[in-house]
């Protein structure tokens, strides 16, 4: 990488991190970052720096939240409680609720079993799961991790995990191609996939 001042240098080190940029598109980020003026650049880091501080986990789901309390979905009395739909991460709670079909509440947890990764179930939202189901209001559990390895694997752990609490754990149905993930999913394949989910 060609060498610039240490804060560019610097910038485009940071803009590098970033997963699915190279060293090109970090510097062309940084070059793009020193054009804008002073307020725009300040408002920039200020948006990281915010988001940073305000977001959070929701006490219920995991999934991400501003705000004292339960997200919105959550706190929802329309949603449907006795349902949890697992996920992996924050993007995916995004990608099934554009199908606006599914009503029931979330769990999302911050990943998958990746012994590759050195990542295991202590690593993952997995006791909250747990806990939210002893509570004896959740009827069924629908396992929507991606259709890969890791996916199925993290799956599978959850469904004999949840056994003895006697609900009913269902799969995604495989619209979803195998190898491909939730985010980029169509709003027909992803109903598909609800509407064919099945028990394992």
């Amino acid at each position: 990488m060609p060498s610039f001042s240490p804060a560019l240098d610097a910038l485009v080190e940071q803009f590098a991190k970033l997963p699915g940029v190279g060293v090109k598109s970090a510097q062309r980020l940084a070059f793009h970052v020193l054009s804008l003026p002073q307020e725009e650049a300040e408002q920039f880091a200020q948006a990281i720096l915010n988001a940073k501080r305000d977001i959070h986990c929701c006490p219920v789901c995991q999934n991400l939240t501003e705000g004292d309390g339960p997200c919105p979905i959550c706190a929802s009395p329309r949603r449907d409680e006795s349902t949890v739909c697992v996920v992996a991460d924050p993007k995916d709670v995004a990608a099934m609720e554009r199908s606006r079909e599914y009503q029931g509440l979330y769990h999302v947890l911050h990943g998958v079993i990746s012994p590759m990764n050195h990542i295991g179930p202590d690593d993952l939202r997995i006791r909250e799961l747990v806990e939210r189901v002893s509570g004896g209001t959740v009827q069924e559990v629908i396992m929507a991790t991606n259709p890969d390895t890791e996916g199925e694997a993290t799956a599978m752990y959850l469904s004999r995990l949840l056994k003895p609490f006697r609900v009913k754990v269902t799969r995604l149905a495989y619209g979803i191609p195998v190898g491909s993930h939730l985010e980029y999913a169509d709003d027909a394949t992803l109903m598909r996939a609800l509407e064919g989910r099945r028990e394992i």
